[in-house]
């Protein structure tokens, strides 16, 4: 396994490389703010990018915003670019974690991941691209493997709070979990919803995509995950959802992606009983619907060609006060119950919650699982490789670091059909979850 300590050669417990991006200036913030968190109380970083005049305002700007102006003097700069492959490699020889803020990641990650491998630095991104985070694994997960290095994708709001709540979900279970759906809504604050460059280019070009990943996935010859209880019935493309008391639509980002591979890891390589999952997604009333329509037509008419794509991607939105809530809905058989007979006979309901989704709750999610690695490197999958966060993290305490740090993960419901009765348990948040026999 590639070390998770500093040496003389490898100086930084952290670089972020695309620290000047707009998501990177804020995983610069979450980085400083939570130092202390770091090996030993004490954690060495520092930024690297493109332009060295640019990551030095990013520096400063830290410096000023949390207060702490020896930021200034203490935090390394180091210039790196994707195109000059030897300013990768002198960069990743530094680092034990690499954090990469590049996005979009189909243009600029492979370059960053192929180097972070080949030099002996861990990695982690916050990509939500099917493509590029599967591409990933089919590349380099063997040489990883070999190396002991783990790449650790999709980081951050996508898809940590999806992939680690069905995680929590089932830890919270008491018996067999067998299925869950998510549903997500997001509140927008006093200025809208918030989605920037980075972003906003990942679901375009990822839609535009949509092919391409479906040719990529037949190359790993996976054969279907096996089916613990009754089959997920998946729900139509606009339904009423009596969960959210709204109307809904399946969720089209990398969130059903991440979950099944984790699912798959989680059962072929530790013979766990995998968990069936669906994602949807929130959206509101009646006229939201029309709204939506018409903004769907559009942008699947507009992804298809680079006239469209540029208009799209000068699109951005502020994003003070907004926030996000996740409703994970989960199926299976209590304790002492067969999964084999019978129908599912308990279910239970968890929530997860936190502050607005791309660059707040992204770099609190990011920098926890850098963190988690350094500390907890003892928990992490035997041997290194491509891994989806609930693979690598499933076994450590993140969702405890991420609960300190306002992405909440509370159990709020337990029930068990008893008789063809349903016994509703309520758990209020800031209870821990118990075992309840009825």
């Amino acid at each position: 396994m590639a070390s998770f300590s500093t040496s003389s050669s490898r100086p930084y417990h952290i670089i972020i490389f695309g620290a000047s991006g707009f998501t990177g200036q804020f995983v610069v913030e979450e980085v400083a703010r939570t130092a202390s968190e770091g090996p030993k109380g004490n954690l060495k970083w520092a930024v690297a990018g493109r332009n060295r005049t640019k990551l030095e305002k990013v520096v400063e700007q830290a410096a000023g915003a949390l207060s702490m102006p020896e930021l200034k003097s203490e935090v390394d700069i180091l210039v790196a670019d994707v195109s000059d492959l030897d300013s990768l490699a002198a960069m990743c020889k530094q680092a034990v974690i690499v954090l990469s803020c590049v996005g979009p990641y189909r243009f600029f990650g492979d370059p960053v991941v192929k180097s972070c491998v080949e030099n002996g630095a861990h990695c982690i991104d916050i990509s939500g691209e099917p493509q590029f985070l599967e591409s990933m694994q089919l590349n380099y997960h063997d040489q990883a493997a070999e190396k002991g290095v783990y790449i650790v994708g999709s980081c951050g709001f996508d898809s940590i709070p999806a992939d680690m709540g069905v995680i929590y979900t089932r830890d919270q279970f008491k018996g067999t979990l067998t299925a869950v759906e998510s549903f997500l809504t997001a509140s927008a604050g006093p200025e809208g919803g918030c989605i920037h460059d980075g972003t906003w280019q990942s679901a375009i070009y990822g839609l535009a995509d949509s092919n391409k990943l479906r040719s990529l996935r037949k190359k790993f010859g996976h054969k279907p995950l096996p089916v613990v209880g009754p089959k997920i019935k998946r729900r139509g493309t606009l339904f009423y959802s009596n969960e959210l008391q709204q109307y809904a639509i399946p969720f089209m980002g990398t969130d059903p992606s991440v979950v099944k591979r984790t699912q798959r890891y989680l059962t072929e390589e530790l013979k766990e009983s995998p968990v069936q999952y669906g994602a949807y997604v929130g959206i509101g009333g009646i006229s939201n619907i029309f709204k939506l329509v018409f903004a769907g037509l559009m942008f699947f008419f507009l992804v298809k060609f680079s006239f469209g794509r540029n208009l799209l991607i000068k699109v951005k939105h502020t994003m003070e006060g907004s926030s996000f809530r996740f409703i994970f809905i989960g199926e299976g058989y209590t304790e002492g119950s067969d999964p084999s007979e019978g129908k599912p006979n308990g279910k239970i309901r968890t929530l997860v919650k936190g502050p607005e989704v791309g660059y707040v709750a992204t770099p609190i999610a990011m920098v926890q699982a850098a963190l988690t690695m350094l500390n907890e490197s003892d928990s992490l999958p035997n041997t290194g490789g491509v891994y989806t966060p609930g693979a690598t993290f499933a076994k450590t305490t993140l969702i405890d670091r991420l609960n300190k740090h306002g992405l909440n993960f509370n159990i709020s419901l337990f029930l068990c059909l008893l008789e063809h009765r349903e016994v509703l348990l309520p758990f209020k948040a800031s209870l821990q979850c118990c075992c309840f026999q009825v």
